[in-house]
C-alpha cells in the first residue's frame, strides 16, 4: 500500500523506489475487512458488504445496523491485481525478488542485505516482524491465530444481509474463543474460528470446531472451496521505538495492528497516507510515531486478557450489550472523544479494568 500510495503521488516520481519481497504476491491468501461510513478507495475491489452485524453469547444475542457504516470485504488477490497494475505504470518503482536477510543502521543511511546482495540507501520501509517483541516482559503479548474456511452449499442456507461479528456461543475452554462469519452470498460463506489466546491450536482442533459449528447449525451438505490460517501478534509493545534515523517500521512491525482487536487494514489505510505526508515534510523517521490514548486502552485490557484469557466473552458482550455498535466501531477506530471513550469504557465492567490500571500505575 505504500508503494502504491508513493505511485500516486508526483513527489516521488523522481525517486528510486525498490520492493523486496520473497515472492510476488498475486493470489488470494488474506480476507480483510473493516468498515466505514461513505464511499471509499477500494470500493472497486470490494467483494461485499453489509449494513448489519450480528453479535451473539450466552449473555446477549442481536442483529444490529451499523449506519452509517458499512462493514466491507476485500480478498486479497484483487487487492494485490490493483496494486501491481498501478505500479506497473512507473518506470521508477522496481520489485525485488529475494529473501531479506538483515536490516542495519549505518552512520548517514541504512543497509538491506539480501540473500544475494548488499543494498544501501537513505530510506528504509520495513514492513518484516521480528521476533525481538517476544523477549520482553513489559507488556503482555497474546495472539489472534484463526483457521477459516470458505464453504459453499448446495441450497440457499445464509442470511448474506449481516456479517458476524463475534459469536461466542462455541465452549470458551478457558480462552477467549469465537466464530466469525462473512456470508457473501446466500449459499457462500467464511467461517472463522478465532482466537485471542497465549498458546496456538494443533491444526485438526480448529478444524474440528467449525465443522461441529456448521453441524450445530444443521450445515452439512457442503464443500470446502478455500482455506486460509493467520496469526497477527496483539501486544502494546513499542515497535516504533525501533525506527531510526534512516529505518521506519510499518505495518505490524511498525505496530499498526489493532492492540486489542488485530484489526490491520483500516489501520494501514490511515496510517500509510500519514506516512506519504510524513516522507514529503523530511521529518526525521525516528519520530514518526506518537503514542496516543487507546494505546493505553488497548493496554488495560490485554492486561486483563493476559491474566483471565475466559473473560473475553463476558467483556465484549457486555459492551455489546450496552452500547450502540456505531459508537463501538467509532471507538475502534480510535476516532471518538474523551467523553465518547468514557461512554464506551463505562459500558463494560469497572471492576477489571480498575485493577488493570492500579497495577500498571503501581
Amino acid at each position: 500500500m505504500m508503494a502504491y500510495r508513493m505511485s500516486k503521488d508526483a513527489f516521488f516520481d523522481d525517486k528510486s523506489i525498490l520492493i523486496i519481497d520473497k515472492e510476488k504476491k498475486q493470489f488470494n491468501d488474506r480476507t480483510w475487512c473493516y468498515w466505514e461510513e461513505q464511499d471509499g478507495e477500494w470500493d472497486d475491489i470490494l467483494s461485499t458488504s453489509w449494513n448489519h452485524i450480528v453479535f451473539r453469547s450466552d449473555i446477549y444475542s442481536e442483529v444490529e445496523s451499523i449506519a452509517p457504516y458499512q462493514y466491507k470485504m476485500i480478498r486479497s488477490k484483487d487487492f494485490y491485481q490493483k496494486i501491481w497494475n498501478q505500479i506497473a505504470s512507473k518506470t521508477n518503482i522496481y520489485f525485488l525478488e529475494e529473501s531479506v536477510i538483515n536490516i542495519n543502521q549505518l552512520s548517514s543511511e541504512a543497509e538491506v542485505i539480501t540473500e544475494h546482495q548488499i543494498l544501501k540507501t537513505p530510506t528504509v520501509l520495513n514492513s518484516i516482524l521480528t521476533d525481538e517483541y517476544k523477549n520482553q516482559s513489559k507488556y503482555p503479548i497474546l495472539r489472534q491465530h484463526f483457521l477459516g474456511f470458505f464453504i459453499k452449499t448446495e441450497e440457499d442456507v445464509f442470511d448474506d444481509s449481516a456479517a458476524t461479528f463475534m459469536d461466542f456461543t462455541v465452549a470458551q475452554n478457558g480462552n477467549t474463543r469465537f466464530m466469525y462469519i462473512l456470508p457473501y452470498s446466500k449459499n457462500e460463506a467464511l467461517f472463522e474460528y478465532t482466537l485471542f489466546s497465549k498458546d496456538l491450536l494443533a491444526y485438526n482442533t480448529y478444524k474440528t470446531e467449525i465443522e461441529n459449528y456448521l453441524e450445530s447449525k444443521n450445515i452439512t451438505n457442503y464443500k470446502i472451496i478455500e482455506k486460509e490460517q493467520g496469526l497477527i501478534p496483539m501486544t502494546c509493545y513499542k515497535f516504533w521505538s525501533k525506527n531510526s534515523k534512516n529505518i521506519v517500521h510499518i505495518g505490524t512491525a511498525g505496530g499498526w495492528s489493532k492492540a486489542s482487536t488485530g484489526f490491520t487494514f483500516k489501520n494501514i489505510n490511515k496510517k500509510t497516507i500519514h506516512l506519504i505526508n510524513y516522507l514529503k515534510e523530511g521529518k526525521p523517521l525516528s519520530k514518526f510515531h506518537k503514542i496516543n490514548k487507546f494505546w493505553f486502552y488497548d493496554l488495560l485490557l490485554l492486561d486483563i486478557l493476559n491474566e483471565k484469557n475466559h473473560l473475553g466473552s463476558f467483556l465484549f458482550s457486555n459492551l455489546f450489550k450496552r452500547s450502540s455498535p456505531k459508537k463501538i466501531l467509532k471507538f475502534l477506530d480510535e476516532e471518538t472523544s474523551i467523553i465518547e471513550d468514557l461512554q464506551v469504557i463505562l459500558k463494560m465492567p469497572p471492576k477489571h479494568f480498575i485493577i488493570a490500571l492500579f497495577k500498571r500505575i503501581l
